[in-house]
């Protein structure tokens, strides 16, 4: 059992249970997956680059990722349909756990100057959202080897029915989000 899921089953669904008045366990939300996803512009033209970042995906998660293609034919970019642009990575279970422990604990307090993150990312199920500019940031990723920096989202997918049960979920699971906002 992963230290997320030990503090999962200790502490949040005590909480969350007073909080929102569940009459069972199974009630309350819980992680169902997360989504890691990259679209490189880059890789019209040069498909080195998509395989550079496949790369680093499978470094940061563990898991090989899959190569995502374009829906559309857009002419202003120069794409075709079924031309590869970017790579994501499902995360489930104990892999999940894992990561989303190393981005709270490790991960986010390595970005300078960070504050926290954005509590208005939820949409309306209560999934959250985290764009992060530089995959550097992880400390799987060797600085001196990476020669292209790029951005990546991160898509916490729970079983919550609001976006406050899952700000409070995340909330209790450690997601450091800010205060003033």
């Amino acid at each position: 059992m992963t230290r997320l899921e030990k503090k999962y089953k200790e502490d949040v669904i005590s909480q969350m249970m007073k909080k929102f008045g569940y009459k069972n366990k199974l009630q309350v939300p819980k992680l169902e997956k997360i989504v890691l996803n990259t679209c490189l512009k880059e890789a019209i033209e040069n498909k080195k680059v998509l395989d550079v970042a496949c790369l680093e995906l499978g470094a940061i998660t563990g898991q090989k990722p899959i190569i995502t293609k374009a829906k559309k034919s857009v002419a202003g970019f120069k794409l075709r349909t079924e031309m590869p642009i970017g790579a994501k990575v499902t995360l489930r279970r104990d892999k999940m756990h894992e990561f989303l422990d190393r981005l709270l604990n490790i991960t986010l307090p390595r970005i300078r100057d960070f504050r926290g993150v954005s509590p208005k990312s939820f949409d309306v199920s209560g999934n959250y959202t985290l764009g992060i500019k530089e995959q550097i940031i992880f400390p799987e990723i060797d600085v001196d080897k990476t020669e292209k920096v790029h951005g990546l989202d991160i898509t916490i997918v729970t079983s919550a029915k609001t976006p406050d049960e899952g700000r409070e979920l995340l909330g209790l699971l450690g997601m450091p989000f800010t205060r003033n906002v």
